[in-house]
C-alpha cells in the first residue's frame, strides 16, 4: 500500500533532517565512522531502504564487502578495532534507549577512546540514523532493484 510521501507533503520536515545531515558532513567523524553507525542501526531497525543505502556508500567509501557482511556479528570477530567496537556499542545502545540506555561501561569506554566532542557526535549520528530508519519504515520506502 503506498503511504505518504513526507518529502513531498512536508517538504521543510526533510529540510531539517538534511540540517542535521549537513551538520554531521561538518564534524570529525570518520567516513567509516559515520557508514559502521548508519548499518548497524539500521540493520537493528531492519531498514531495508537505509540498509541499501548505505552499504553502497561504504563500499564507495573503501569499506570491505567482509566487514558489511560480518556487521551483525561484529562481537564474533576481530575485524573491527577496539574504537569501532565502542563505536558499535553505543549504536546498539542508542538505538535500543529503551532496554537500558546507553551503559556506563559502554561509555566510560567511549571516554578512554574518544574526546567528548566525538562522543557527541557520535550520538547524534546514531539519533539521526534512527530519525531516518523510523521515516523510511513508516512510508515504506523501498530499495530500487539492483541492475547487475
Amino acid at each position: 500500500m503506498k503511504r505518504v510521501n513526507i518529502n513531498q507533503t512536508e517538504p521543510q520536515a526533510y529540510k531539517a533532517m538534511y540540517a542535521l545531515e549537513a551538520y554531521l558532513a561538518t564534524t570529525q567523524l570518520t567516513k567509516t565512522h559515520k557508514d559502521l553507525i548508519k548499518i548497524r542501526a539500521s540493520q537493528m531497525n531492519g531498514c531495508a531502504y537505509c540498509i541499501d543505502l548505505h552499504t553502497k556508500d561504504a563500499l564507495k567509501n573503501g569499506e570491505t564487502p567482509q566487514r558489511i557482511f560480518l556487521l551483525n556479528a561484529w562481537r564474533e570477530t576481530d575485524l573491527f578495532t577496539e574504537e569501532e567496537k565502542v563505536i558499535l556499542a553505543i549504536t546498539e545502545e542508542v538505538t535500543l534507549i529503551h532496554n537500558h540506555g546507553l551503559s556506563e561501561e559502554t561509555y566510560k569506554k567511549a571516554e578512554q577512546a574518544f574526546e567528548p566532542n566525538y562522543i557527541a557526535q557520535m550520538i547524534m549520528a546514531v539519533a539521526v540514523i534512527n530519525a531516518w530508519n523510523r521515516i523510511a519504515i513508516s512510508t515504506h520506502m523501498t530499495p530500487a532493484p539492483a541492475s547487475y
